[in-house]
Order: structure tokens, then C-alpha cells, then sequence
């Protein structure tokens, strides 16, 4: 699956489904809360992880402070996006590498706030370093795969497409291959390290949502997922069938509605895990003794007998 096709991911005409690029931000002006509309990978991990983390981020969009491993991610990840602009031929380890520092410049332009992760680096020792981590991990990447080989059919795609139900699930998909035949391959680039095997299923969530997205929108189940994993060199294949689709499409209604619940009670039950260590909203959370901000959401009378969140598993 490494020819591009002259078909793209375009849409069908009936308005249940949509492809489009993602709209270029406006700066952000204050505005009143507003009930989700929509699901993606992330913020379905979010509400399973934690729904009051969900809440947190969705609805009370409470600031977090970048981390070097994220942003870290994401300088790779455009790196690797741009590659794919030179010829095949000059797709080479050095010239990825040298994309480094201009996609840095234009993270730092376009999201000030990771400047501040190196402000105590006056002598730019730790900065240094970490660039030195993300060429590591932009060679590494061409021990796993051959772009001189590969012709992408989509980088960096926003998609979305609505369910019967009228559900809204989007997101965004780092590659997408398509061969000659018409086979679909969805391809993420992860930067930290594969998980053990009894972890695998977690890992796949994302990629099977990205693949019920795609079925949804091209009536197509992609014949393969392939998690690239840069941070330990190990590749993660899986190849999805149609009852793989539907059964997440099930477990993401069930997800929704409880999201829906949440929403209209007020509801947010935390869930504490080892995660909760590296969480930013430990201040604000009744876990670690702190008190959530006012509820923005007109709420409705709890009712009784109401089910267990956050509790569904990835798959």
C-alpha cells in the first residue's frame, strides 16, 4: 500500500459525513461554556481514564502547561510530515534531520507557551539535548520504514464523520497509505515506546476509531493499522474486519451517552489511577483535596440509581 491513488478521502455527497481540512485557529476570545458536540480519540481516552479529567479539559477547558515529551511529539511528527514534501529520492536521515530546527521555530511561533519549558536552560544545555532526543527518534523512524518507497495518499488528515445516531466523531489521522487496489493503511507515529502485549488493546483504540471514521466516510474497512513506535523501534500491526468497526461504534454510543449524563447532572466523577500523578489539575481535584471551578452547564435533577462512569475498556 504504497502508491498514492488520484482518489483522495473525500467525502460522500449525503451530509452525514465530511472530510475537510482542519480550519487555521483565531485567536481565542472568551466565550460561555457550550456541551460537547463532538468525540475524538483523545477526549474518548480522557472520559475512560478520568471523567472529571474529561470535564477538566473539554468543558471547564482548564489550562496545562506543555511537557517536553508532548511537544517533543509533535516537532517529529511535522518533521516526518514535511519529508514527504521533497522528491522520494531525497527523502534521506540527514535531510529529516535538518527539517529539525525550522519546524522548531515554527512550533515556538505558533504555540508561544513551549518556550517557557526551556526558560530556566539559560546556557541552552537541556535544549540541546532534547533536539538531540528528536533526531534520534527521526532516525530511527527510517530503520522501520523506507519513505523513498512510500507515496502517501494523506498526511495530517482532519477527519469527521457523523453516525446514525448523530454522534460527531473526528480527529486526526498522521498518514494514510493507498495502494494500487484500493486498500486503505492507517498509519500513527508514536515517539514513546510500544506497550507490553496486555496493553496492546488500549493501544489500538485510537486506530480503530480512526478506522470506523473511515469506514463511515468511504464505506471501505481498511485492510490494515500500523502503530509506528519510535521511541522503542517496534511496529504495531492490526488488520481490522467489519466486526471490529461496529462493536467500537457500539462501546463509543455507550461512551457518549454517559458523557451526555455527566453533562446534564454535573456529574463528574473522579477516577484515580497512577495516572493521576503527572495530572495537571491536581489543585482542582476533590482527589487531592482541591475544589473543581463552578459548574458552567445549566444542570438537570440527579437521578437515582445512576451507572458507574469512566469505566468502559478501550475496546
Amino acid at each position: 500500500m504504497e502508491t498514492r491513488t488520484e482518489g483522495d478521502m473525500t467525502a460522500p455527497s449525503d451530509a452525514a459525513a465530511v472530510v475537510r481540512p482542519p480550519a487555521v485557529p483565531e485567536p481565542e476570545e472568551p466565550r460561555a461554556a457550550v456541551a460537547p458536540a463532538s468525540l475524538s480519540p483523545s477526549r474518548a481516552g480522557d472520559f475512560m481514564q478520568c471523567p472529571l479529567l474529561y470535564r477538566f479539559r473539554v468543558i471547564d477547558k482548564l489550562p496545562e502547561k506543555p511537557s517536553e515529551a508532548a511537544t517533543r511529539g509533535t516537532l517529529v511528527h511535522a518533521v516526518l510530515e514535511r519529508l514527504f514534501d521533497a522528491p522520494a529520492g531525497e527523502r534521506t536521515a540527514p535531510r529529516a534531520k535538518s527539517l529539525i530546527p525550522a519546524q522548531w521555530e515554527r512550533l515556538r511561533t505558533s504555540r508561544p507557551e513551549v518556550v517557557e519549558l526551556f526558560a530556566d536552560d539559560p546556557d541552552g544545555e537541556r535544549l540541546a539535548r532534547w533536539l538531540s532526543e528528536a533526531e534520534r527518534l527521526v532516525e530511527r523512524w527510517f530503520t522501520l520504514e523506507d519513505p523513498t518507497r512510500l507515496e502517501p495518499a494523506e498526511r495530517e488528515l482532519f477527519v469527521e464523520a457523523e453516525l446514525d445516531s448523530g454522534l460527531r466523531l473526528r480527529g486526526i489521522i498522521d498518514r494514510v497509505d493507498v495502494a494500487p487496489t484500493g486498500e486503505v493503511r492507517i498509519v500513527d507515529y508514536k515517539t514513546g515506546k510500544a506497550p507490553r502485549p496486555e496493553y496492546a488493546d488500549g493501544a489500538l483504540f485510537q486506530m480503530k476509531f480512526y478506522a470506523l471514521v473511515v469506514w463511515r466516510l468511504k464505506k471501505v474497512v481498511p485492510r490494515r493499522l500500523q502503530l509506528v513506535y519510535l521511541g522503542s523501534g517496534d511496529v504495531l500491526t492490526y488488520d481490522p474486519v467489519l466486526a471490529d468497526l461496529e462493536r467500537v461504534e457500539r462501546k463509543l454510543l455507550a461512551l457518549w451517552e454517559a458523557i451526555r449524563q455527566a453533562t446534564e447532572s454535573g456529574d463528574w466523577r473522579p477516577r484515580p489511577t497512577k495516572l493521576c500523578g503527572w495530572c495537571d489539575h491536581q489543585a482542582h481535584c476533590p482527589e487531592f483535596g482541591g475544589t473543581p471551578p463552578p459548574y458552567p452547564l445549566p444542570v438537570r435533577a440527579a437521578e437515582s440509581g445512576g451507572g458507574a462512569q469512566g469505566r468502559m475498556g478501550p475496546d
